[in-house]
């Protein structure tokens, strides 16, 4: 499975200039979608923007990747809407986002989804040596999605995964264990798929502490490399509807996510634009 505009991406994250401006992390201007604030990128800007993080001397910094139920999230989660805020990052996953942004007057160029960064970001680090780390996915699926990854690209350089047990972040011995597989490993870019929000949140609490140059939550991303959930067709991806698909392969977990939190994104664009006309 290739990332949109892949091609176009190894270049621009080999040139990407180096600086230890904070400002080289954004490029253009942010929109606000529902109550997210969204990097207004390209696939290849967002490549070139990371690129350019992880090559300056920045702090410890981490991205997310809105889709339309996590704008629903935020309204309803303050601690999950601030993390959000803090961002360096914020790209837009869900084509949703890229239609609503429309219809309110903005512009979002295109989707920036999880698992094509992930891949993207995975491959591109390999040319310049960056150490990765794959935290959490379902039972096996970070090491699998490694070995595949590694298949592809015999320079990628994952030097970890760990898949700690369901509810480890209540759990005080399991939380320090997760940490020090992470500590020990000393990754560049850590991808976390422990799913929203809790990846999100485990993130912010934690990014700092570990040291890792950029830290991004990437969802069921391993379980969709490593072949154990598949993905939509790309046509259905283009044409925004990569939710219909997983709607139809596990209906009884997630009609209430796409049918539900679907109406309810759309009264959130929906007020946001009534005001906007006022």
């Amino acid at each position: 499975m290739t990332a949109p505009g892949f091609e176009q991406t190894q270049e621009v994250f080999l040139d990407a200039h180096v600086s230890n401006d904070a400002s080289i992390d954004r490029k253009g201007k942010r929109v606000q979608v529902g109550g997210a604030t969204v990097d207004s990128v390209t696939f290849a800007e967002a490549i070139q923007l990371i690129g350019q993080r992880l090559r300056s001397n920045a702090p410890p910094a981490y991205a997310v990747t809105p889709n339309a139920q996590h704008v629903v999230m935020l309204h309803s989660d303050p601690k999950l809407k601030a993390i959000y805020d803090e961002a360096t990052f914020v790209l837009a996953d869900g084509m949703s986002l890229l239609v609503a942004a429309r219809l309110l007057g903005h512009r979002l160029p295109e989707r920036v989804t999880g698992v094509d960064l992930f891949q993207a970001l995975c491959s591109e680090s390999a040319e310049l040596g960056f150490r990765i780390f794959l935290l959490g996915g379902l039972p096996g699926a970070a090491k699998k999605a490694a070995e595949v990854l590694k298949a592809r690209n015999a320079a990628v350089n994952i030097v970890g995964t760990y898949c700690p047990p369901l509810g480890f972040e209540n759990d005080p011995v399991e939380t320090q264990r997760t940490l020090e597989q992470v500590r020990a490993s000393q990754p560049d870019l850590l991808f976390v798929g422990l799913g929203v929000p809790k990846q999100e949140y485990w993130i912010h609490k934690n990014y700092r502490s570990l040291d890792v140059r950029l830290s991004i939550g990437v969802g069921g991303s391993f379980d969709m490399v490593a072949g154990i959930t598949p993905r939509a067709p790309k046509w259905l991806q283009n044409a925004g509807l990569e939710w219909l698909f997983r709607l139809s392969a596990e209906p009884r977990r997630l009609w209430k996510r796409y049918l539900i939190g679907n109406l309810r994104f759309l009264e959130i664009v929906g007020r946001q634009w009534l005001s906007a006309e006022k």
